[in-house]
């Protein structure tokens, strides 16, 4: 009996302090966007941080974009030649990159790269007093340091997001058309037919930006709110990329049972 007094104690301790982080990551948010009209005017420190989290990450993209493209190609050939269909290898290739695989596998890519980076270095700042410093020169640190990081990295994912697809959608006609030999009108021209720009490419622009708003966050509210020794730091990192994860996938399932619900 104490046993079980003893686990539901552990979670109810669980449950109270997941309710008071998810609250104090609330508030955390409120307050960024409060202190974001300073980064506005100082709007070097957003470039900055837009290069740091986008531009650093365009190597991994685009090549985990063109090795999706590939895959797709190889896999939805193969799919549609049993059923006669080998000409909308287009279609195929482009709704599911700017519907789905574009927006996560990019918003996955993007929270393994640009989020924990953000994570430690906000998190050293803080395990180094460096925070605590800036506060005592009437120095806001959610102005100076958290705020253009969470802009930078809302910034950089949608436009990471289309250079994925762009780059996934060239390697599905590399592979079908080059070298498979499926016909280079037929790819290009079902797939003008069958994308919308509305419930196709919006959506995926949507999922994006909304994907990375989580990210940020999460990647900014970790880093900042980490305890400040190393093994507080790599806590911290480890939370940031398993919680993104988690926050991406949960918050696709949830975006496109309201976006494409019905169709």
């Amino acid at each position: 009996m104490s046993g079980l007094v003893a686990a539901l104690r552990r979670l109810g301790g669980m449950s109270i302090d997941a309710v008071w982080r998810l609250g104090f990551a609330t508030r955390f948010l409120l307050m960024v966007l409060v202190y974001s009209g300073q980064s506005v005017r100082r709007i070097h420190l957003t470039l900055r941080e837009i290069y740091f989290a986008g531009v650093l990450s365009l190597l991994i993209i685009l090549v985990s974009g063109l090795f999706v493209g590939l895959v797709l190609g190889l896999q939805g050939y193969e799919t549609l030649q049993r059923f006669g269909s080998s000409d909308a290898l287009g279609v195929l290739v482009a709704l599911s990159l700017t519907r789905e695989l574009g927006p996560v596998v990019a918003a996955l890519l993007f929270a393994s790269r640009a989020g924990s980076a953000v994570t430690a270095e906000i998190g050293l700042m803080k395990a180094t007093e460096q925070l605590k410093a800036m506060d005592m020169m009437a120095v806001n640190p959610l102005a100076r340091v958290v705020a253009p990081r969470f802009w930078g990295g809302v910034i950089s994912m949608p436009l990471l997001a289309a250079m994925f697809s762009a780059m996934g959608v060239f390697g599905g006609w590399l592979i079908g058309v080059v070298f498979i030999g499926v016909d280079d009108g037929a790819f290009w021209s079902q797939m003008q037919a069958a994308v919308d720009v509305r419930y196709d490419v919006l959506n995926g622009v949507i999922k994006s930006f909304v994907f990375g708003v989580a990210v940020s966050l999460i990647a900014v509210f970790e880093g900042y709110d980490c305890t400040p020794t190393a093994e507080g730091v790599s806590r911290a990192i480890t939370r940031t990329v398993v919680s993104s994860a988690l926050a991406i996938l949960a918050l696709d399932f949830v975006l496109t049972s309201f976006m494409f619900r019905g169709q």
